[in-house]
């Protein structure tokens, strides 16, 4: 039972197995997938009520669409969501919202109006305050999951590296006023932001930059701008015009609208009041101005809130240790150009989650908690690293008063404006960053000696490959192979290789996880909606999948199985020399590319 106003200290257990620190999408997010596995946690939030004038996030991609989907939360997600996915789909450039259109890219974002292929969910676009009072309703209803706001971790004094087992990390926690209580956890995890109490008590900073220049976001009232707009309806207009560039999209079907005006000196940007940007700051700033400078027109802008913000790069050397991690923001700052922050720190939660309920269980070996900084730390640097090349071209890079012209000059400043702005394709069309990491040289992944394919942004090729995100097909018109995923590791069979066993092939593999109290779901399942076998899609006969749907194993070996399911738990080290003792099969088709 969530409390969503201000909580007292005598609210607060004295011991907790999970204590989070931070109830933003994280936090939340870690809550609710431990809950979902039996875990009980407490949520440490400060704020008592979400602010619905910073939006923030707003992008919720297609692999954190389907880690809601695994929780039961998607269909809650898309129904709070204050735009439906068929409202707009594509990402539109052009010189001002009633000016000429530039470049389009579709589908943007993962936003799909029929059936999705590469996941059993599509994108979504949601405000991030909208994305958490769904997480907060679920965190309410839930039996193993609880919020207390108006209260903030302090401090803490861990229990220390070669403590004994379930050795309790005392918390200390504070209300309003100061006063303070304690609480012993298990683990601790830090899921509070940029200035993580969590990761000062670990001594670590975040190591990076920030961009040169800053930008301020307007959300706004309009009567009159939609009907204004002479462009197609899109997720956001990108403003290449010389007096204000930036970006303009929809909040909703009632009137509210968002602006990003890009390219801003930091220090005259520098103060988030309303007035002081308005009547009282420097003209260029002044947010009515600017808007309407976007649209072109002298269209009505009620402006309801301003947030001047800086891009930072920015990323942890480690993500902690000895019970002690940080997830999410706490461990990295994401540029937001192709809206990968938030999913990534989802992406954080959702495979921390399970390997604290395997510690918990009693079932996880020495390796498994060590793998989530060696897994996700990459994931979040590759994320940095193409976001922060999507802010290298932004809305001002691409600004020419030619563009504007009418005749042979303006036609081809806008056909060079069409060639220079390919550079942003990565940004909107990133399946290959959402989808493509893998986990291959984690030390709980079995690798077979077959390529990984290789790393883009923008192309995905769906794979089998130990490490990877398993491969999305439909079995029939309404059936994901991902739904036939149990709670814990699920041995995937091919349906045609397990009609010609005479015996169960694999029974030696549920051996293994009886022995070890391993929860392990055995499915046989095949063929596609299309009649192809799933050996076809894995290269294999069988897939040993994580509970966080990545590919542990893929084999046909039953042996090789077992001792994969003990490697995938932590329990005993793989052999990396690519000599593994278990068939790969070599007559399969490669997978198409999706782009």
């Amino acid at each position: 039972m969530t409390a969503l106003h201000d909580a007292r200290l005598t609210d607060l257990p004295a011991e907790i197995p999970v204590l989070i620190s931070g109830g933003g999408p994280s936090g939340l997010f870690l809550a609710l997938d431990l809950a979902h596995r039996g875990i009980r946690s407490i949520v440490i939030e400060p704020r008592t009520a979400i602010d619905p004038d910073r939006p923030r996030a707003k992008t919720t991609n297609a692999r954190t669409m389907t880690h809601l989907r695994r929780l039961g939360l998607a269909t809650a997600l898309r129904d709070a969501a204050p735009l439906p996915v068929g409202f707009a789909q594509d990402i539109i450039f052009c010189t001002s919202l009633t000016g000429h259109e530039v470049r389009r890219f579709e589908n943007a974002f993962q936003l799909e109006t029929g059936r999705y292929e590469p996941q059993p969910e599509c994108g979504q676009q949601v405000p991030q305050p909208v994305l958490e009072a769904v997480l907060r309703d679920a965190v309410a209803a839930s039996g193993h999951a609880t919020m207390l706001t108006g209260l903030r971790v302090e401090g803490y004094v861990a229990a220390g590296p070669g403590a004994a087992p379930g050795a309790g990390h005392h918390v200390t926690v504070a209300d309003a006023a100061g006063a303070r209580r304690t609480v012993d956890c298990t683990f601790l995890a830090g899921a509070d932001g940029i200035s993580s109490t969590v990761r000062r008590g670990l001594g670590l900073r975040l190591e990076g930059g920030s961009a040169a220049l800053s930008n301020i976001s307007i959300l706004f009232r309009s009567r009159d701008l939609a009907g204004t707009i002479s462009l197609d309806p899109a997720v956001q207009y990108w403003v290449l015009g010389p007096g204000a560039a930036g970006m303009v999209g929809c909040m909703d079907l009632d009137q509210t609208w968002w602006a990003i005006i890009q390219g801003v000196d930091a220090q005259s940007a520098g103060t988030q009041d309303v007035d002081a940007l308005g009547d009282g700051g420097a003209p260029d700033h002044d947010p009515v101005a600017l808007v309407r400078t976007l649209v072109g027109a002298d269209v009505e802008v009620d402006v309801i809130a301003t947030d001047p913000w800086t891009a930072r790069m920015l990323l942890a050397p480690s993500y902690g240790h000895d019970g002690v991690f940080l997830v999410g923001d706490a461990a990295h700052q994401n540029p937001p150009w192709g809206g990968h922050g938030f999913n990534t720190c989802i992406g954080d939660a959702a495979n921390l989650a399970w390997k604290i309920a395997a510690a918990i269980d009693g079932w996880a070996g020495p390796e498994l908690l060590d793998s989530y900084e060696a897994e996700r730390r990459p994931v979040a640097e590759r994320t940095i690293n193409d976001a922060a090349t999507n802010g290298k071209a932004l809305a001002y890079h691409f600004a020419d008063p030619a563009l504007e012209l009418e005749g042979a000059d303006g036609v081809a400043a806008r056909e060079r404006a069409y060639e220079a702005l390919a550079v942003k394709r990565s940004e909107f069309d990133s399946l290959g960053l959402v989808l493509g990491y893998s986990y291959a040289a984690s030390p709980v992944v079995v690798p077979d000696g077959s390529p990984v394919p290789a790393e883009d942004p923008i192309r995905y090729t769906p794979s089998a490959s130990p490490g990877a995100v398993l491969p999305h097909a439909w079995l029939d018109d309404s059936t994901s192979v991902y739904d036939v995923l149990g709670d814990g590791f699920t041995l995937l069979v091919d349906a045609g290789a397990q009609a010609a066993a005479a015996v169960d092939p694999y029974a030696q593999v549920r051996a293994a996880a009886d022995d070890r109290q391993i929860p392990l779901t055995v499915a046989v399942v095949g063929p596609d909606r299309h009649g192809t076998p799933m050996s076809e899609w894995w290269a294999a006969e069988a897939v040993l999948v994580r509970p966080d749907q990545h590919v542990a194993w893929r084999g046909s070996a039953a042996d090789a199985a077992a001792r994969a399911l003990l490697v995938a738990a932590g329990l005993v080290p793989a052999v990396r020399t690519g000599t593994e003792a278990f068939e790969i099969q070599e007559n399969v088709h490669v997978n198409a590319v999706i782009s």
